[in-house]
């Protein structure tokens, strides 16, 4: 087991300092950097793959009597340790199938299309990007084929989805977004036939200076420990972890949009108060992630959307927002504020979308994945398809909106640049966890909305710690949400929660 620790400790090192290479490359790295910071990249993750997949750590797992079809190992052992050797498996399985020379391919390859998405999105330009895009596609397929997806009863998009979600599929997913489709758009349309909240006070300029003082302001608010990470900005925001006590997020900025770095910030210290949060048990080891990509998600948007977007929320925070904008906000209060951020307004922008419209863009992203990995839709059909799909779920035509419609349309997510296919619907199936970890939590803290309101954080910390952190991937997702609320993963609480509230906001009689 000692042998395994050391092999385990390593090998996260080395996913650290490729980590800390990458959050570079998105914040400093100078242009033309980019080249040889993917050759940089390329290095180590072969060098990480390598130290996982050596003969010795296969004997190791073997002798701990951790095999593929008992991967916990001896009833015998404590808890824990099987816990680590499940993990462990599960790492090791997956990559020791996964041939050196393509780990390192495909390393380079996403750096370099990393840095062509981020040139194209802002030239407006999908065709620069399109070559990169098809890179990226074969990767992730041929990744699922070395996996051994798409032979038999479970696709290659399932090779995928199981790298976010472990033990949920493609039909499963399916089922549960079309139940949400159908109900959020009935939703939407009554919510466009009514008459807008007041946001005219949102539409000035609010200087970038003011808003990044405000967000660090915000950042301890809401009990982030800067002396465990540090905000920066990038093209797109983002959080990754360096170290256990090096957490870095990072969001974006417009002059025009103060909600845009506010709701960004909110979302991307919710991933890292969850890294933060970790036992010291776990600490340093693989078990110190989350239960999966959704469970991470479901704690970003949990303090983006229950939290932040809350009227205690604001109550409490308003007075320090309108201290940074005098001007903009003089004579506003949190009573106008509130339903001026939950403001629904189908957008061509998926993270400055309302709770209502978000989880259609995303089954719309999900969709058009299914078919891209499938083979179904040429990547060149990428941006006609995406607009057809906008106008379905949406109703919006983005070149009436927006000159920028590559930019704005299929250019505004860095994940297929990564290779992250399969990483979209983690985002509205950490709702659904996220609302039924709530209902759970209010039943413990009867007194939660009260606390919010008083900005006095500390038993929501607890309670989080508690609840969801102290286990970090020690369970699979769907036994961590059995553990914590008795129940499997449902569409209900979502969308009751999504109803009422805004229901309530636009005087929607329920009838």
């Amino acid at each position: 087991m000692e042998k395994l620790r050391v092999i385990d400790r390593e090998y996260r090192h080395l996913e650290r300092v490729i980590a800390a290479l990458q959050w570079d490359q998105e914040t400093y790295l100078p242009p033309e950097g980019v080249e040889e910071r993917a050759e940089q990249l390329a290095l180590l993750e072969g060098v990480a793959h390598r130290r996982l997949i050596g003969p010795e750590t296969g004997k190791l797992l073997a002798e701990a009597g951790a095999s593929a079809e008992n991967p916990r190992g001896d009833e015998s052992l404590p808890p824990l340790e099987r816990d680590f050797l499940r993990v462990m498996r599960r790492r090791y399985d997956r990559a020791v199938k996964l041939p050196p020379d393509f780990v390192t391919a495909s390393a380079r390859a996403e750096g370099l299309s990393q840095a062509a998405w981020a040139a194209a999105r802002q030239n407006n330009d999908f065709a620069s990007f399109l070559p990169h895009l098809k890179t990226m596609i074969d990767i992730a397929r041929k990744k699922a084929e070395y996996w051994g997806f798409g032979n038999g009863s479970q696709t290659l998009y399932d090779g995928l989805l199981d790298i976010y979600e472990p033990g949920m599929g493609e039909a499963e997913i399916s089922a549960l977004f079309a139940v949400l489709r159908d109900r959020l758009t009935v939703l939407l349309k009554k919510i466009q036939s009514c008459a807008p909240p007041d946001t005219s006070f949102l539409k000035q300029t609010f200087p970038i200076e003011r808003q990044a003082d405000f967000n660090r302001k915000l950042m301890d608010y809401i009990g982030f420990d800067c002396r465990r990470g540090r905000l920066d900005i990038s093209a797109h925001p983002f959080t990754t972890t360096l170290g256990s006590d090096d957490i870095r997020i990072t969001t974006r900025y417009f002059p025009g949009n103060l909600l845009s770095g506010v709701f960004s910030v909110i979302h991307e210290s919710g991933h890292a108060l969850y890294e933060m949060g970790f036992p010291p048990e776990l600490r340093g080891a693989c078990l110190a992630d989350g239960a999966s990509m959704a469970l991470h998600e479901s704690q970003s948007r949990f303090w983006e959307n229950i939290i932040g977007r809350s009227r205690p929320f604001w109550d409490g925070l308003f007075p320090l927002l309108r201290n940074f904008f005098p001007e903009q906000l003089a004579g506003v209060s949190a009573g106008h504020f509130y339903p001026a951020v939950n403001e629904v307004k189908s957008s061509l922008i998926r993270v400055d979308a309302d709770e209502v419209s978000y989880s259609l863009h995303v089954i719309l992203r999900f969709e058009l994945e299914q078919q891209l990995i499938a083979g179904t839709l040429e990547p060149e059909e990428l941006p006609a398809a995406w607009r057809e799909k906008t106008r379905e779920y949406l109703g919006l035509e983005i070149e009436a909106l927006s000159p920028r419609s590559d930019a704005d349309g299929v250019l505004q997510d860095i994940h297929w640049s990564m290779g992250s296919f399969g990483y979209f619907p983690s985002y509205v199936l950490g709702n659904l966890y996220g609302l039924q970890f709530t209902r759970k939590l209010r039943q413990d803290i009867p007194e939660f909305e009260n606390l919010i309101a008083a900005g006095n954080f500390g038993p929501l910390h607890n309670w989080l710690k508690d609840t969801i952190y102290c286990w970090g991937c020690r369970l699979e997702p769907a036994e961590l949400l059995r553990k914590v609320t008795g129940e499997p993963l449902r569409v209900e609480p979502f969308l009751d929660y999504i109803e009422e509230k805004y229901g309530a906001l636009y005087h929607i009689d329920k009838g």
